[in-house]
């Protein structure tokens, strides 16, 4: 009774009520988020913008998510509200929306768990993949348990909401009256769609701190708008052809002719001196692995025993890095070699076929051009995308079941994967040299891998699969090396993106860095190659190494041919643009935000005005955006 005296007796008091559930289990979490990543707050000081503009947050989120209720509290007659049955059908809501909000909960605590932040892309992408994602859930969480607890605690919280419900239908609220509070309701609904966007909570220069003050749910709606984002209407951009007579100029290499004299053409002839190597090319992207799993860049676990071995041996890159924080976006960098636009990748957008790839320029050698996948590669549009482009691709369905000593929902286990693409060059070798590009999966969530291959079991966390992508790897290498196609290939090894993208930036530069080998003991002279890089960089310059000449439409470089001082780099998340040049990094936003900082070799920003740099970073993306929605990478 003390809980039902403190609502309205009507049907108002419902309404209320569901704000004060739905805000009060938010702000539960909101503190639980925040012990949880407190080690990363700067300090005390965010505390009242975390909470004062969570609680904006999760009014805003509540109060579309009250829409439904709202309509059914103001068109429901009163004779069947006040009906037994109603009573039932109220209960019955309550439970359902206690169990949700309780259930979003610990969904977003387990996605912090895993990517430091709220709903975001990530999880848009998560609810088009409903198959690879349940599975996930289900083999990397107890699943069973956790819905058990949760259906107990909404039966619980229904069960002392009960009074409250029960008494709602005491006042008659007339149907006039009703409908200007619904009006006077959507007013207010109105007033907030206009007023606000996901930026409005970004108050600190602490990235924990902005994703503690948001909602996981409106963050989770407002991604899902924004899936594509036009560059010219949301970033800061110049005129088109001042745009492209400045990427013209940055494009402009010792080994680069342009074609034309069209400003808005970027096709030029490059030209290799020396004859052409006609060797196999073995590029494995490997799954979320950061540089900083690898001894040679700080690491004590020797988790990568074969790679850190292999180093020794091979062409290292070390100062590399990843466009994006999705694989994706590394399928993107490493095929086409663009700088990433804002939004999804164009590994899933539309019109994306025909495009001028790595492996057309491979196929144009007289190269079989293959792109192998251990999972099935209707995931992320690989498969549509690949084949459109230039690539033949063989996934999960090319292995017997007998061929395959362990999967789980991405994918077949990574020493399987490379008994395909054994498999493939053993044949395809003999008829032309091959292009391949493999993708793994093992080192993902759950984290799960075949028994007795590596001293970490299976399912206990990161570093176990890497360890056992470490061993595939190896395990691959070593096979290789007794087949008569080894002495004329060059194996390349390189990340899709880092385990983390979290910091306490937006764009944490230490978070995007990944390592590259290049190793062929016949062709590739050890080494290590420290210059600045981005992960487009990557094709061109093996196409150098194999002193190719050849038409281009990359915007890459080749780093070996660059002139020292114009080394840059690109990172992203699907807003945020950020551009590395010289210790600097320039961030393009949408609502055409730039910022500008300086950092050091710890990563820390300090904010600048560098305005070359900002007008170069304006260029390359707003060009990129513009050429690929304009067809101009066909």
């Amino acid at each position: 009774m003390k809980l039902a005296s403190r609502f309205p007796r009507n049907r108002a008091g419902l309404f209320i009520l569901f704000f004060v559930l739905a805000i009060g289990i938010s702000t539960l979490l909101r503190i639980a988020l925040l012990i949880k990543a407190w080690p990363e707050l700067d300090s005390a000081l965010s505390l009242p913008g975390i909470f004062f503009f969570g609680l904006l947050s999760d009014l805003l989120s509540t109060s579309y998510a009250a829409i439904p209720l709202a309509l059914y509290l103001w068109l429901i007659p009163e004779r069947f509200f006040k009906s037994r049955w109603n009573k039932y059908v109220l209960n019955s809501l309550f439970f359902v929306i206690t169990f949700l909000l309780l259930f979003g909960a610990a969904a977003e605590w387990f996605f912090w768990d895993e990517f430091s932040g709220r709903f975001n892309f990530i999880a848009v992408d998560y609810l088009v993949y409903t198959t690879e994602v349940i599975g996930n859930i289900t083999q990397s969480y107890p699943i069973g348990w956790l819905v058990f607890v949760i259906t107990v605690l909404a039966i619980a919280g229904t069960y002392f909401l009960q009074p409250v419900i029960s008494k709602a239908s005491e006042n008659y609220i007339p149907f006039k009256r009703r409908s200007i509070l619904i009006t006077a309701f959507a007013v207010v609904l109105y007033l907030f769609f206009l007023s606000f966007s996901n930026q409005y909570h970004r108050f600190s220069t602490n990235q924990y701190a902005n994703e503690l003050a948001g909602n996981g749910l409106y963050e989770l709606f407002s991604a899902y708008r924004h899936n594509e984002l036009n560059y010219d209407q949301f970033y800061s951009s110049v005129e088109t052809r001042k745009a492209f007579s400045t990427l013209r100029d940055l494009l402009k290499t010792p080994e680069a002719t342009f074609t034309s004299t069209d400003p808005l053409s970027l096709e030029r002839n490059i030209k290799n001196t020396g004859p052409e190597k006609k060797l196999n090319v073995v590029l494995i992207s490997v799954e979320s692995f950061s540089a900083d799993f690898m001894e040679h860049f700080g690491n004590k676990k020797h988790i990568t025993p074969f790679l850190d071995s292999l180093a020794e041996h091979s062409l290292l890159f070390t100062n590399l890095y990843a466009t994006g924080t999705r694989t994706v976006r590394g399928l993107e960098a490493l095929s086409l070699c663009i700088p990433p636009t804002p939004g999804q990748s164009i590994v899933r957008r539309p019109d994306n076929e025909g495009l001028f790839s790595l492996g057309k320029v491979f196929q144009d050698k007289g190269y079989r051009s293959e792109y192998i996948y251990g999972g099935y590669g209707y995931f992320d549009n690989m498969n549509y995308f690949f084949s459109n482009n230039s690539y033949e691709v063989t996934d999960r369905t090319a292995l017997k079941d007998s061929e395959i000593d362990y999967e789980n929902i991405w994918g077949v286990a990574d020493e399987n994967l490379f008994t395909i693409a054994t498999r493939n060059i053993d044949v395809h070798s003999q008829e032309k040299p091959v292009f391949a590009h493999i993708m793994t999966t093992s080192n993902h969530r759950p984290f799960t891998y075949p028994d007795g291959r590596i001293d970490i079991p299976s399912h206990t966390g990161r570093k176990g699969a890497v360890k056992y992508t470490d061993y595939a790897i190896g395990k691959f290498i070593r096979e290789a090396s007794k087949k008569p196609w080894f002495e004329n290939t060059v194996f390349v090894i390189v990340a899709d993106h880092c385990a983390s993208s979290a910091g306490k930036t937006e764009l944490p530069i230490e978070k995007y860095h990944i390592p590259m080998l290049i190793y062929s003991p016949s062709h590739v002279q050890p080494g290590v190659m420290s210059r600045l890089m981005s992960q487009i960089d990557i094709g061109p310059t093996l196409l150098g190494l194999l002193n190719f000449s050849y038409t281009s439409k990359f915007f890459g470089y080749d780093i070996n041919k660059l002139e020292p001082g114009r080394e840059r780099a690109f990172i992203s998340t699907y807003q945020s643009l950020g551009y590395i040049k010289n210790n600097e990094l320039i961030v393009l936003s949408p609502q055409f935000k730039t910022e500008s900082f300086s950092f050091t070799a710890s990563s820390d920003l300090h904010v600048t005005r560098d305005t070359t740099a900002v007008s170069e970073a304006i260029a390359w993306y707003q060009s990129a955006s513009y050429a690929f929605r304009h067809g101009l990478l066909k």
